[in-house]
């Protein structure tokens, strides 16, 4: 995602003054989430049964995020290009695949970032509204890009799978972006998943089943 090597965006508690009439899409709930399945090979997993996000942190707007009814909910003040990052897993992870649910309610963006270090990585963003699809960058760099339909307030599948240089991105069993990255990705990091409100300036969406698991064989991606 762009926003992966940006400076961190420091909002004034102002901002939050700025969100104006009520906006009954930032209070609507999601439909319930898919039922979780944990791999047994699983290299981390995360159902948010457990509201303390423990295994978790935030970079500078840890306010954006908190566990409702058993969902991940990111959400941010109505400034454009507002973002912030929720991090997970071991530096040491190379190939493997996470797996996600996710639903937007409010905005275009949503999305994860895979082999997370510092603040680089391969950043995937899933963009809704008039765009129906998936963007694929290494920094800021944008290395692919593909048709996903990913409509709001309806919950979507996404796995990613990175391997050498190699990423792939399926939306809900369609293979949105399978590429070669012609920009070296970090050999290794964790995970992040992303809040962004973008030029639009809205921001709410949820995540769930959140599951890493390693790749074994030739065959994924």
């Amino acid at each position: 995602m762009k926003a992966f090597t940006r400076s961190c965006l420091v909002i004034a508690s102002a901002a939050w003054l700025s969100l104006g009439a009520a906006d009954s899409t930032r209070v609507a709930k999601p439909p319930p989430s898919p039922t979780f399945k944990q791999p047994a090979n699983a290299l981390f997993a995360d159902d948010f049964s457990d509201p303390r996000l423990t295994r978790w942190h935030a970079d500078s707007l840890a306010s954006a995020w908190q566990v409702r009814d058993g969902m991940l909910c990111g959400e941010l003040p109505d400034v454009k290009q507002a973002h912030s990052f929720l991090f997970a897993g071991d530096p040491t992870w190379a190939d493997y695949a996470v797996d996600f649910d996710v639903c937007g309610m409010r905005g275009v963006d949503k999305g994860i970032g895979v082999r997370v270090t510092g603040r680089h990585g391969v950043g995937v963003d899933l963009r809704g509204g008039e765009h129906q699809d998936a963007l694929l960058y290494v920094n800021q760099f944008p290395v692919g890009s593909g048709r996903a339909e990913n409509a709001d307030g309806v919950w979507h599948h996404v796995r990613v799978a990175i391997r050498d240089h190699r990423c792939r991105v399926t939306v809900d069993g369609h293979v949105a972006v399978d590429k070669h990255l012609r920009f070296p990705p970090p050999s290794h990091g964790g995970i992040a998943l992303a809040a962004y409100a973008g030029g639009v300036g809205r921001c709410t969406v949820y995540y769930d089943n959140v599951v890493v698991i390693p790749l074994e064989g030739e065959g994924d991606p």
